[in-house]
């Protein structure tokens, strides 16, 4: 008698936004070999056009509505109430526009990732591009980190480099890095479902060792 295959780890993603990263990810869990399944997507905007990309991939929905609450503390109470009813392995912020509450990110420390438009620790928090251009930096990027109390400042688990072009603007660096945004968040929701990387008290470990430097995919 064959034993039941092992249960497929259950992704929960939230976003605020347009949901591009959000579709990267629909079409990387709905190829044959990705090894986790988003059982659901959440979001503190009932507008957000995140809502539908889901809705369009048969991927149940919830909004909890931050404008709803008097502080962030019952904001973060309710969404937290939403995401247990789902049961998730992972917690994935794909544009969630929201800081969260150190108790929020306790309750999923080792299992939240969070991607930022820069080469972490550089440039946290917003226009990351503009302040890239405006350093002379000759290289931009993308991080993805797992989420800890610090904005921004979770342990970088992998990157992805782009190149700053004399004739780019903010728009132009923003397009550059979405696209490696896209390839690069995919790869490492795939290594934490797989259970290839993990979050200790050491910062983080890759196929069991401790990561010394975050993983870099070069600049093209």
């Amino acid at each position: 008698m064959m034993a039941d295959p092992a249960p497929v780890p259950k992704i929960l993603v939230l976003a605020s936004g347009s949901g591009t990263n959000l579709q990267a990810l629909i079409d990387s869990t709905r190829t044959r070999d990705f090894p986790g399944e988003i059982v659901a997507v959440g979001c503190n905007r009932p507008g957000a056009f995140a809502l539908e990309r889901a809705a369009q991939a048969n991927i149940p929905t919830f909004v909890v509505n931050h404008k709803d609450f008097t502080s962030r503390e019952e904001f973060d109470a309710a969404l937290l109430a939403e995401i247990l009813r789902h049961n998730p392995d992972a917690v994935v912020l794909a544009g969630f526009m929201r800081i969260l509450t150190r108790d929020f990110v306790r309750a999923f420390r080792g299992r939240m990732l969070n991607i930022h438009p820069s080469l972490l620790p550089a440039y946290t928090g917003l226009n990351t591009h503009q302040r890239v251009l405006d350093a002379g930096d000759a290289v931009h990027g993308v991080s993805v980190h797992f989420v800890t109390e610090e904005l921004d400042g979770g342990p970088v688990i992998a990157q992805a480099e782009v190149p700053v072009a004399s004739g780019d603007t903010a728009e132009s660096l923003a397009e550059k890095v979405q696209k490696q945004e896209h390839t690069l968040y995919p790869i490492v929701v795939r290594w934490l479902c797989e259970g290839r990387i993990s979050l200790d008290a050491n910062g983080v470990s890759f196929d069991g060792k401790p990561l010394a430097a975050p993983l870099v995919l070069p600049a093209d």
